[in-house]
């Protein structure tokens, strides 16, 4: 039922963890795939590796999002499915936090999802449709320690891909955010590092959750990619958590 053949699709963060996952997954499905990231080295190696398009992206930079959509744009025609998954943590309190930290924090995990997705509607209106998928986390569906600036901004993405998918279900656009768990990926062990922790003991304590385990980013991609095709028709404006009932 998951088939995405043909689908042409922009992943921000797609060098690596759950953005290479899905990469991954979106071409052995079929998908003409762009991956956007700032990793240079990373990104051309996993688009090397699946036979995708690597474009160097900062999508805190308005004109770098421009430059992705005008590649995907020429190289494939157009974007029918856009995965909002580029991130950043600060691991902070508001005491704690700077401006420019916290500045950073919702450029990269807010305004960008605005930015690239207010340049794909069109396109995407324009051929009849399309999926867009932004990365929530569980952080953003409950508050969490320490992270003051991450768990508003993923709060932010949530209730901006339900405001999305009213604006644009119209023009047959659908929107849904998946919220991942705690998941075994370079931005965990860098939680660790920044809060001065063991990661081996942040990745135990991590999987003291129902299912008994860390999240693999395989476990989101399948997810993202059952949300992009036409197997979710009828899904928009939902709010996922994969998290192996961790927020339950």
């Amino acid at each position: 039922m998951i088939d995405l053949t043909g689908r042409r699709a922009i992943v921000t963060g797609g060098a690596a963890g759950i953005g290479r996952a899905t990469a991954t997954l979106f071409a052995e499905l079929g998908a003409q795939v762009v991956i956007a990231d700032l990793d240079a080295e990373q990104g051309e190696h996993t688009a090397k590796e699946i036979g995708a398009t690597f474009i160097r992206c900062d999508v805190a930079s308005r004109a770098d999002c421009e430059a992705v959509v005008a590649a995907a744009v020429e190289l494939h025609g157009g974007v029918d499915v856009l995965f909002n998954n580029a991130g950043i943590i600060r691991r902070s309190t508001v005491c704690e936090i700077t401006d420019a930290d916290w500045d950073l924090v919702m450029a990269v995990n807010v305004r960008s999802v605005m930015v690239l997705s207010g340049l794909v509607i069109p396109l995407m209106a324009a051929n009849g449709g399309g999926s867009i998928v932004n990365t929530g986390s569980g952080w953003g569906i409950k508050g969490g320690e320490r992270a003051a600036s991450y768990c508003a901004s993923k709060g932010a993405v949530v209730n901006l891909t339900r405001a999305m998918a009213i604006d644009h279900g119209p023009q047959g656009i659908r929107v849904n955010c998946v919220c991942p768990g705690d998941t075994a990926t370079g931005m965990l062990a860098e939680e660790a590092r920044q809060l001065g922790a063991s990661v081996d003991s942040f990745y135990s304590d991590a999987a003291d959750r129902p299912l008994g385990r860390i999240g693999q980013p395989l476990d989101i991609a399948r997810t993202v990619a059952f949300l992009a095709s036409e197997a979710a028709a009828f899904v928009s404006g939902a709010v996922l958590a994969v998290d192996g009932a961790g927020t339950a």
